[in-house]
């Protein structure tokens, strides 16, 4: 198994996306990039941690691959808006791809590249890409928001 870590916006959304993709193993919503340990939603959410929504992704990539997860991540989101997507307006909402290898670097700047020339775009891409530092597991509640939702949990 191989992980992923993806900001685009609000992580509700964001794993809602990835959770319905055949391969994809688990997704989990946290935070990633701050300055401080263990944040809370309410500490991110203030602006002054500099952690952005993300969502892990435990994939099987014999069954899908990294340039796949790519493709959805920007095919999914906005990334030519500075720390917004829709109505999500902050630093934690901007479009982020954190790496965990060399590989992973070099796929997402190729793809970002790719996306940028495939005309589905007028504007410039901003989406940032950097190595993984930290990833803190957001609240339980956050988790697998819209299945609770559903369910009524």
């Amino acid at each position: 198994m191989e992980k992923a870590i993806f900001g685009a916006g609000c992580f509700w959304h964001v794993q809602e996306t990835f959770d319905q993709v055949k391969g994809i193993i688990s997704t989990s919503v946290g935070y990633s990039g701050g300055n401080i340990d263990n944040p809370t939603y309410q500490q991110v959410c203030s602006g002054t941690t500099g952690h952005v929504e993300v969502v892990e992704i435990v994939f099987n990539p014999n069954i899908i691959t990294y340039d796949k997860l790519l493709e959805l991540f920007w095919n999914n989101h906005d990334p030519t808006t500075k720390d917004r997507q829709g109505p999500d307006i902050g630093h934690q909402y901007r479009s982020i791809i954190y790496y965990f290898n060399s590989q992973q670097k070099d796929a997402a700047e190729l793809s970002k590249q790719n996306f940028q020339k495939s005309g589905k775009i007028n504007n410039s891409i901003i989406t940032e890409i950097k190595p993984v530092i930290n990833y803190y597991k957001a609240e339980e509640y956050h988790q697998n928001y819209f299945s609770k939702k559903v369910s009524g949990i």
